[in-house]
């Protein structure tokens, strides 16, 4: 299958990393399906894609990734718009950071309900179309946080670890249908997510990091297409960290 023929449906596609990943795939030439709650966001991409003259195209759709009715119905709106969904990247996430001592059971549950929750009700609408087709790429976005642990992220690493099981789990259970489902771990990205940390935090962790920078979103774009394009055919359960060293 070409990219010309991929359809691909990104969470959290409006900003920061799903922005690049809707531009990378679009890029490769495939019909990309940038879904968001924040659609005046995933607007300005699909325009941004086309104003570059980017050889695929991107389509805004607005999208509550953690409910089930909403999830279901937009699975449908795309399957009968385009006949299929070839990708799935499992990007929204969000933080809601607190020491554990500190930490609201708010904080917890809706943390795992976006960043975790959301990937089950996803993969799982999706699966079911791509099983039919016998072709699927699935590519979680988890964390270096679910892998190392970080104090404050109780909620979000917990997520993330929980990703990354997740994941593993569908490789194997999808396998046989010619569906991998791979994710990839980021670092520290310099996003609107990162960009609140004060400047002595950033600096610090700099100093962690053997690369001595943090990373772009395209960095962990490049990965996703990669494991999200036909060549990875033989690549499934597999964690693709993108942290310039950070969790070595």
């Amino acid at each position: 299958m070409s990219w010309t023929e991929q359809v691909a449906v990104v969470t959290g596609g409006a900003r920061g990393i799903g922005r690049a990943i809707c531009l990378g795939l679009a890029q490769q030439g495939a019909t990309v399906v940038a879904a968001d709650l924040n659609i005046e966001g995933a607007k300005a991409v699909a325009e941004e894609a086309k104003a570059n003259g980017l050889p695929g195209k991107i389509v805004p759709k607005s999208l509550n990734v953690t409910d089930r009715t909403a999830v279901e119905a937009f699975v449908e709106e795309v399957i009968q718009e385009f006949k299929k969904i070839s990708i799935l990247v499992n990007n929204a996430g969000i933080t809601r950071d607190g020491l554990l001592l500190n930490m609201e059971d708010e904080q917890f549950d809706t943390v795992i309900n976006v960043n975790l929750r959301s990937v089950f009700l996803m993969t799982r609408t999706v699966c079911r179309h791509m099983m039919q087709a016998r072709y699927g790429r699935i590519v979680n976005i988890a964390s270096v946080s679910g892998m190392m642990g970080n104090a404050g992220q109780a909620n979000y690493a917990a997520s993330k670890a929980g990703v990354i099981g997740f994941t593993k789990t569908v490789a194997k259970e999808l396998a046989r249908r010619n569906i991998t489902a791979n994710a990839v771990a980021p670092g520290f990205i310099d996003t609107e997510m990162t960009k609140v940390l004060p400047d002595k935090v950033k600096d610090m962790v700099k100093q962690l990091i053997p690369c001595q920078r943090m990373g772009e979103p395209a960095d962990v774009a490049a990965g996703v297409i990669f494991l999200a394009s036909p060549q990875a055919k033989y690549i499934t359960g597999q964690v693709l960290v993108v942290d310039g060293g950070l969790n070595m």
